[in-house]
């Protein structure tokens, strides 16, 4: 998935957190100290979308 930032979320990633964590777009109208509601909700209820990692070959 590629989120607005332009890169890739990295597998084992959540898509909302990444783009959260990297786009300054993200949480622009928010004021001083304000918490994202999106994140609070995330915080609270966990991760509903995680990028699939890929099958380890290792055995």
């Amino acid at each position: 998935m590629v989120t607005i930032t332009g890169k890739a979320t990295p597998a084992g990633e959540c898509p909302q957190c990444w783009q959260h964590a990297h786009d300054p777009r993200a949480h622009r109208g928010l004021g001083p100290r304000q918490d994202c509601p999106q994140c609070v909700d995330h915080m609270r209820n966990g991760h509903p979308t995680i990028v699939p990692k890929k099958k380890s070959s290792w055995w």
